[in-house]
């Protein structure tokens, strides 16, 4: 079921006083309610949005990390498949966090009809952050066991008709947005009962209780996702319109504009069990990982614009003379491993990254949606919109960046300066929005440079629907995957324990396999 079973030290928050207090773990034989229930939910959720080792070095270096060149790595044989380890690490996780959802549907459902409508708020913010996380999955492997999984608990712990079928991706994106379409417009009416107001907040890791913030999350997730299968056929006319709807109507339906918006999971007690788990060793770790490279095209990319970032996210090879150089995936075995100890490489920042214990998980922050933005006003030929949206995108980035390096508490290196407002104007100047001739490649490249690490999975699912920026890995002639994949494969537990169903998606299962939404 995934469920934790660890007693919490505190979380030292204005509103949020301790995990312990705030969840018991039902395998436990312990009592629980919806809204300790909701709390287990972001915990077992924890893994996928906030950094950890697992996530980072067990997931997304060897897979993501390497296709978009989110790091400099040292290219070897047969890199381009995906690993099974890789997807079960995410898969496990995120099947732990469905269940906890299942389990809270079930209590909610066995309220009364008053105890419904009092905790409506929860329900709402439960379904946002399970289809936050589902989206993601989904964009990862496509078909995924989702209405019938988790349900353990509810079949009273009957195996036999527990094993779930696979809903098809389509199916899954529809009935998402159709519920934060519905959800949408009912939060702007929700009000949250006076008895219930202490309870939401306590139990509310993201937002604290906060509707307003629960609005925005909601617009800008159901933004993220039209905008996602704005050009496949099953829903090219419907996002069209939707999109349209919710930006040129933002008085009914808030975005998240502005970096005090972002939908995001803080930390705020590293003696806690929601902390970036053992970060330094996702990217430190020992040997010839080299795990914390940086790459050419990022390198290179951010140097041509003199991005204030460089410096905020980066360190220079002690042997460079001063230059940032990133890890050139074009370069021999030989050459790379020669570069490799030599010093000259540049390597993400440890104040910032590396060593940073308070990285929080960004779930979607406000240069995200102003991006999306900026490409929706310049399909529609208003460019002195696009312009406004996509440079407000520029400098939330690098506020945002600069922002998660001052809650640092790793002294090894010093922090980053502050940039200052002639150095972001200046590289807000050197992007160019009104120079360039192709403006979504434009929007792309500083979106892959804003999720950049962070946001990984979205990171690719968008890199691969605007088909920019683009990237090379080499291959070697003995390799059996020579093309960066279209998405991750499935475990080998599904085709070994889930066998029937399984066997139903099979011939979908396959790295060359594109998603509906991947039309280029």
């Amino acid at each position: 079921m995934g469920l934790c079973a660890a007693a919490l030290s505190t979380i030292t928050s204005c509103k949020k006083s301790s995990f312990e207090e705030n969840y018991n773990d039902p395998s436990k034989g312990a009592q629980t309610t919806i809204e300790k229930q909701f709390t287990g939910m972001i915990y077992d959720f924890r893994a996928l949005i906030i950094p950890t080792y697992g996530n980072y070095f067990v997931t997304l270096r060897p897979t993501i990390n390497l296709y978009i060149q989110n790091l400099g790595s040292i290219n070897q044989a047969n890199q381009l498949i995906p690993g099974s380890a890789a997807i079960e690490e995410r898969w496990n996780k995120y099947y732990a966090g469905l269940a906890q959802y299942k389990e809270f549907l079930r209590l909610y459902e066995a309220q009364t009809d008053k105890e419904k409508a009092d905790k409506r708020a929860l329900l709402i913010a439960a379904k946002i952050i399970f289809y936050d996380q589902t989206q993601q999955m989904v964009d990862l492997v496509g078909d995924i066991p989702w209405s019938e999984a988790g349900l353990l608990n509810t079949n009273n712990g009957d195996y036999t008709v527990s094993y779930p079928k696979y809903d098809k991706a389509v199916d899954i994106y529809t009935t998402m947005l159709d519920d934060l379409k519905a959800m949408g417009a009912e939060l702007n009416n929700l009000e949250i009962p006076s008895t219930f107001v202490g309870a939401f907040s306590t139990q509310d890791l993201i937002n604290n209780g906060d509707l307003e913030l629960w609005k925005k999350y909601c617009h800008s997730l159901r933004l993220r996702m039209l905008v996602r299968v704005s050009e496949s056929s099953q829903f090219t006319t419907r996002a069209q319109a939707e999109i349209a709807d919710i930006i040129e109507n933002q008085d009914k339906n808030p975005l998240i504009l502005t970096n005090a918006d972002n939908a995001q999971l803080d930390i705020f007690n590293i003696n806690s069990d929601i902390k970036s788990e053992d970060i330094k060793g996702a990217f430190e770790a020992g040997g010839s990982w080299y795990a914390n490279f940086a790459s050419k095209p990022m390198i290179d990319a951010m140097t041509a614009t003199t991005d204030p970032r460089l410096a905020i996210l980066f360190e220079q090879g002690a042997e460079s003379g001063g230059k940032y150089i990133g890890m050139d995936q074009t370069l021999s075995v030989n050459e790379q491993s020669n570069l490799a100890p030599g010093g000259t490489i540049s390597f993400y920042h440890r104040h910032t990254l590396s060593r940073n214990r308070y990285l929080p998980g960004i779930l979607i922050s406000a240069s995200q949606v102003n991006y999306l933005l900026a490409e929706f006003y310049d399909k529609k030929g208003n460019n002195t919109a696009a312009k406004k949206a996509f440079e407000d995108g520029l400098r939330e980035s690098v506020d945002l960046y600069y922002s998660i390096s001052t809650k640092s508490d790793d002294q090894t290196v010093p922090g980053p300066s502050k940039p200052t407002t002639a150095s972001i104007d200046k590289f807000v100047k050197a992007v160019d929005w009104d120079g360039a001739g192709n403006k979504i490649e434009l929007i792309a490249t500083q979106k892959w440079l804003h999720f950049n690490l962070f946001q990984a999975v979205e990171n690719w699912s968008e890199q691969r629907r605007l088909d920019y920026p683009k990237f090379t890995i080499p291959t070697f002639s003995s390799d059996r995957q020579k093309t960066i994949p279209f998405k991750l494969t499935l475990p080998q537990a599904e085709a070994t324990y889930n066998t029937a169903n399984y066997n139903e998606v099979k011939d979908q299962d396959s790295p060359n396999v594109k998603l509906f939404w991947d039309v280029h």
